[in-house]
């Protein structure tokens, strides 16, 4: 599979783009530094030569994936904002301008869909191989790490049993109607008054009163669920898998296990952090893994059952060790990991107990543990790992890795960013300083 679009006979009359561009943009050398031809060896053998229509460049869809988490835009804006800019096109690996869409967004929910995790996974590797590559990540860098964890959110409303109950009964309708089946009553217009006097109810703190229209939907609910389970003896599949959500609905009360909080995303768990602004967050857990140096993230994985921290460890230090190379020499973490059971080559190092037999230069690495955490809040705000849209446990995993993989891109660029000048007569000048105040 090539990595560059084909040129056509119209393209000879055109101008490159080396031509439009200042090719000292920072763009330029981010796109040098990224080893293409290694895409293209991992993910050629997903497509085919003789059937179906021709495949889209891997380098296109390589850099879409990449542009979209660097400068947090969906799918739709970032081929949008692509045919605005010549940059990003040159980024891409075309070599004259593009006028037109290179392809429709969904393509980049099908291209996620084929990598599958260890795919991008592959891109997060990518990301930290540019940084080696260009000598801003070394391997003295990776001796020292921090570890942390974090909720990432699913893309759900706020879950209350009333809200629930109503949303289960209109997906069951829905499907029954796309099977052909005649139900006896659909509720859609007393569900819809029952939710709104429930809402209203709560509103103004009268309990009970909600509370009678909460069991009216859940009573609306279960006359739907037993209809079609007499009409319908052998169900389709996705019919089948509603109603035992919906029976896993109806049977829960507050201080069940396994609870469902999504009729659309099952898989979403209820984590509490102990955050007094935010006492539930509805999603699942992400271990991050960074240099505690210059904090290139370099492990970060979505972890579903709602695990212990401590039993996280072993997970993302292996993963730091496959995308690496390399085995940290020591890793630091908050007391949250008091009591870990990791037996590894890694000494896991947990900030905030009082020693009294600490050097100055271990006080150090000690607390530059806290660094981690506004890694976390960049990689929510500026990469889209605060409100996760991607579907079921895979997309949490990848919404993760693509996170992880915008922040590193998004730092190498600021790196680039800066010319060798200025950042030489930065350290002329900062080393005069301390020589100066020295003596």
């Amino acid at each position: 599979m090539l990595s560059k679009p084909k040129l056509s006979k119209a393209d000879l009359f055109r101008s490159h783009l080396e031509q439009i561009i200042n090719m000292n943009h920072s763009m330029v050398h981010l796109s040098r530094q990224i080893n293409w031809n290694a895409f293209s060896n991992r993910f050629g053998s997903l497509y085919h030569d003789r059937k179906g229509r021709p495949g889209l460049p891997i380098r296109l869809m390589v850099g879409l994936t990449y542009l979209s988490r660097m400068h947090n835009l969906s799918d739709e804006a970032v081929v949008e904002q692509w045919v605005e800019n010549p940059y990003w096109q040159y980024f891409c690996g075309f070599e004259y301008f593009q006028h037109r869409f290179p392809l429709e967004p969904s393509s980049l929910v099908r291209w996620r869909k084929r990598i599958g995790v260890e795919g991008v996974e592959f891109l997060l590797q990518e990301t930290i191989n540019s940084a080696q590559r260009s000598g801003h990540l070394k391997q003295s860098h990776l001796t020292r790490i921090n570890v942390d964890t974090t909720v990432q959110e699913k893309a759900i409303t706020f879950p209350t049993d009333a809200k629930l109950y109503n949303r289960m009964r209109e997906r069951l309708v829905s499907e029954a109607r796309k099977a052909g089946i005649d139900l006896r009553q659909s509720y859609v217009r007393k569900g819809k008054r029952a939710l709104l006097m429930q809402s209203r109810y709560s509103h103004a703190r009268q309990m009970r009163r909600a509370k009678r229209e909460t069991k009216r939907l859940k009573t609306y609910l279960g006359c739907v669920v037993r209809d079609i389970r007499r009409k319908c003896s052998d169900p389709a599949d996705s019919l089948l898998e509603l109603l035992s959500l919906a029976d896993r609905l109806l049977v829960q009360e507050r201080k069940s296990k396994n609870k469902l909080y999504s009729v659309h995303a099952p898989e979403v768990e209820c984590i509490a952090k102990g955050k007094l602004h935010k006492k539930y967050e509805f999603g699942c857990k992400v271990s991050v893994a960074t240099t505690s140096r210059d904090n290139w993230i370099i492990g970060i994985q979505a972890h579903h059952g709602n695990p212990w921290d401590g039993h996280t460890l072993k997970s993302v230090l292996d993963q730091v060790k496959r995308l690496t190379g390399w085995s940290a020499v020591e890793a630091y973490c908050d007391r949250g990991y008091r009591g870990h059971d990791y037996d590894g080559e890694t000494e896991i190092k947990v900030v905030g107990r009082k020693r009294k037999s600490l050097t100055r230069w271990q006080r150090k690495w000690y607390k530059r543990r806290s660094a981690v955490e506004p890694i976390i809040g960049h990689l929510k705000s500026d990469n889209r790992m605060e409100r996760n849209r991607l579907k079921g446990e895979e997309g949490d995993r990848i919404n993760a890795l693509l996170a992880g993989c915008g922040r590193n891109l998004h730092k190498l660029l600021r790196i680039l960013f800066l010319p060798l000048e200025i950042v030489l007569d930065f350290c002329f000048w900062s080393c005069n300083l301390r020589l100066s105040i020295r003596f």
